[in-house]
Parts: structure tokens; sequence; C-alpha cells
């Protein structure tokens, strides 16, 4: 119970991921032979480290505030919200940012030596695909998100005018 209590889980599954580390370890050690594959390591936990200290506060801060902005529309307005925004705005900005921090060399034309040796293209024009992308996905969450409201608008039309049932 004490380990439970400390760690968070069952302790196999400290066990597991102990081992699938070490798997991973291996098979690095085993591909790449490079002496300078420990700074591979030192990279993957300091971006672990950057992740979980620096960005991950910092998107649950911008999550957080728009919850915050929801409940302090509720409690403002005599007029419930209906229908949350807070996934439509989400979702767009988890897909742009996933695509960029992908393509971010691409994107910023940093990569296009070996882009050009890869590819035999150049990295012209990534990052207007990009923004191009970015506004596609913001677009069909509007689109969405109007179709909900306006769902929300002809179901709550209708229960007023539907008569109370007796009991």
């Amino acid at each position: 119970m004490g380990f439970r209590r400390f760690y968070g889980s069952h302790p196999l599954h400290l066990l597991a991921l102990v081992g699938c580390f070490a798997l991973i370890g291996a098979v690095l050690t085993y591909v790449v032979p490079d002496p300078s594959a420990w700074w591979l390591l030192v990279w993957f936990v300091g971006a672990v480290i950057a992740h979980d200290l620096v960005l991950y506060p910092l998107y649950a801060l911008a999550d957080r505030s728009l919850v915050l902005t929801r409940w302090v529309r509720r409690r403002v307005s005599a007029r419930p919200v209906t229908v949350a925004a807070t996934n439509h705005v989400r979702l767009p900005v988890l897909a742009s940012a996933v695509l960029g921090l992908i393509y971010l060399p691409t994107i910023t034309g940093h990569a296009e030596g070996a882009f050009l040796f890869s590819a035999g293209r150049s990295t012209e024009g990534y990052a207007t695909s990009w923004l191009l992308l970015t506004a596609a996905f913001f677009l069909v969450s509007a689109v969405v998100y109007a179709a909900r409201l306006g769902r929300a608008a002809v179901t709550a039309r209708r229960r007023s005018r539907s008569p109370c049932p007796r009991r």
C-alpha cells in the first residue's frame, strides 16, 4: 500500500517501464554503435524534463484558462452556455502544434540540405502549407461548433414550445 501511494500505480507498472526503457536502450546501442549515442540519451532525458517542467505547465495553464472562461461565462450570463467551445479550441491547437513540432526543421527551412538530399525537393512553401493547414483545422472546428450551436438552439426552441407533460 505504501509503494502504491508513493508511486501511484502497481509495482509491475514500474517494472514494465524499466524493462521498456532497457529494451529501447539496448536497441539504440545496437543500432547506433557510435560512442556519441549517449548524447542521444542525454537529449532524450533533457526533452522529457523540458516537457514536464516547462511545456506541460504552460499548456495546462492555457487549458485551465479555457475552462475558467467557460465557468465565468456561466456565472455571469443569465442563460447557461449550451455548447462548450473548449474542445473546439483544443483540437485545432493540438493538431497544429503536433504538425508544427514534427515538421519544424522543414517549416523553418533549417533542414534544407538534408531535405534536398533525401527527397530531392526544396523546403520552400512548407511554412505556407502549415499555416493553411492550421487555418483549415480552425475553420473546420468553427463550422462544427456553429452546427452544434444551431442544433442546440433548435432543440431549446422545441423544448420551449412543447407543453409540459401532466403528471
